[in-house]
């Protein structure tokens, strides 16, 4: 049995919140020099520009990356032969989050009650997903999740019938209606199966995996590149005025389903995909 203190956990937590706002992770970084390469217009590889700068000066300043530093994310895998000694998981999490958000100066975001909307002031609660592991370690994911681009994110009950076609006019539709609205490129988060709400989770967990790694599953692999060469003829572009990139990127994550159900998710994010 390892013991952990509370305390290493807020602290770890803290320091996530100020560092993944202000740094852009290397994927993203290098998914849009890619992109800046491939666009032949002006206008579009200008802008493209204008997000580099902007994310250079970002983590050089120390300032976030963008305004909206996100509602607060997180993954965690407990390893079954630890014990936190303390306070909560929860607890700790949510004292980091509060800590990192306020010290930090990042913007608090977060109302207690959706539709009473008054501010927690620290960006707390935090949303949490919990999974059970062997081992005697704690690996926590964190992704601030802004909502210019959660707004565009979508749900679906598909028919089995329906098939992988279903899923990828499901895709594009929503990546389609989504239009200039989530500061594009975008990065595009599917999950596929599990019950309503487990494909939500699955699809945004999809955005935490670096663009540098492939699906390990061949067909999905294909879907992926698949759905990306589609959206990306779209013509939406870095912010809504044309090209060749609207999305950085397509992940795909999948649950086993019932036999009566397709369920389909689609998890939008800009081009601050922080992770």
């Amino acid at each position: 049995m390892r013991i952990i203190s509370s305390e290493i956990i807020k602290n770890t937590v803290e320091g996530m919140c100020v560092k993944v706002n202000c740094v852009l992770p290397d994927d993203i970084k290098k998914a849009i020099d890619k992109a800046e390469n491939s666009e032949c217009d002006d206008m579009p590889k200008s802008i493209l520009g204008q997000l580099k700068e902007n994310y250079t000066i970002a983590e050089n300043e120390n300032i976030p990356i963008c305004q909206d530093t996100g509602m607060a994310v997180f993954f965690i895998e407990i390893g079954k032969d630890v014990f936190v000694e303390g306070d909560s998981i929860e607890e700790a999490v949510n004292k980091g989050v509060s800590d990192g958000y306020t010290k930090g100066y990042l913007r608090a975001s977060v109302v207690g009650d959706p539709l009473e909307r008054v501010n927690t002031k620290d960006n707390t609660p935090a949303v949490i997903y919990y999974s059970f592991t062997d081992g005697d370690r704690i690996k926590i994911t964190f992704a601030p999740k802004g909502f210019g681009s959660e707004n565009m994110s979508a749900v679906k009950m598909l028919k089995p019938a329906d098939g992988v076609e279903g899923v990828k006019n499901f895709v594009i539709e929503t990546v389609k209606n989504a239009s200039s609205n989530p500061c594009p490129p975008i990065v595009v988060g599917v999950g596929i199966g599990g019950t309503m709400d487990k494909a939500a989770v699955l699809s945004k967990y999809a955005l935490t995996r670096s663009l540098d790694e492939e699906n390990t599953n061949e067909f999905y692999r294909n879907l992926e590149e698949e759905l990306l060469t589609e959206i990306n003829k779209l013509d939406i572009g870095p912010a809504g005025m044309g090209g060749v990139t609207t999305a950085l990127g397509v992940n795909i994550e999948t649950y086993p389903t019932h036999i009566a159900g397709l369920p389909v998710a689609v998890n939008i994010s800009c081009h601050v995909t922080r992770h």
